[in-house]
């Protein structure tokens, strides 16, 4: 089933020295279970061609079909709201809430759609990604990589059709950030989630099935 379509996607930006295209006729399917790797060089446009992907921003033309829906149509709300349905998210800074320790940051998504049982899936999640014992941690007292698992938990407690991840490993050791991708690609198994992930970390990208590579703002 085809989860994701980018159809003649552009992205320009005005500057003091007139228009900056970013993102140039980027066309693409993408579908269910698949993993992509989107790679290219600092600049090429890899992280602005993701967040037009997960609805965070809007193209300057053409547009993006998330699990059959036309981004464009759908207001800001709209969009957040099929985000906190079918999409999750890890990032390369991990965007925990500092003031709530790993149980509350990992219950957030199912807390915000409503689910009576989110603390006990939260918790749950906690001890697949080995975490069990830290559960009222607060993320200043966790090292990068215990933040990173606790944020793949987060992403995956309400079972994402799709999953975002933008340079996961990027700010990790490389003994952390092994252990984060091989838990990102088991749990994207166990889930069946469509993953796409940017990186220019080219082992990181033959694990996926498929890579997409932006060069000056166009797909190769």
């Amino acid at each position: 089933m085809k989860v994701l379509s980018a159809n003649h996607l552009g992205k320009q930006v005005l500057t003091n020295d007139g228009a900056l295209t970013i993102l140039h006729d980027i066309c693409f399917d993408l579908y269910e279970g698949e993993s992509v790797a989107i790679t290219g060089s600092s600049g090429s446009g890899k992280s602005t061609l993701l967040g037009l992907l997960a609805g965070l921003d809007i193209p300057s033309s053409g547009n993006v079909s998330l699990m059959g829906q036309d981004l464009n149509a759908l207001n800001e709300d709209g969009r957040a709201s099929l985000r906190g349905a079918q999409v999750g998210f890890v990032f390369q800074s991990f965007q925990l809430l500092p003031h709530l320790n790993a149980l509350e940051n990992v219950m957030l998504p199912a807390e915000l759609k409503g689910e009576s049982d989110a603390k006990e899936r939260a918790s749950e999640w906690l001890n697949l990604v080995g975490l069990g014992d830290r559960q009222r941690h607060f993320p200043k007292t966790l090292s990068g990589g215990e933040q990173q698992r606790v944020a793949l938990a987060r992403a995956f407690i309400n079972k994402p059709a799709i999953l975002f991840a933008d340079e996961p490993t990027g700010s990790l050791d490389e003994a952390s950030g092994n252990r984060v991708i091989e838990l990102l690609f088991d749990l994207n198994k166990a889930n069946h989630s469509t993953l796409i992930l940017v990186t220019h970390d080219p082992a990181l990208a033959s694990r996926c099935q498929r890579q997409l590579q932006l060069q000056g703002g166009k797909l190769l």
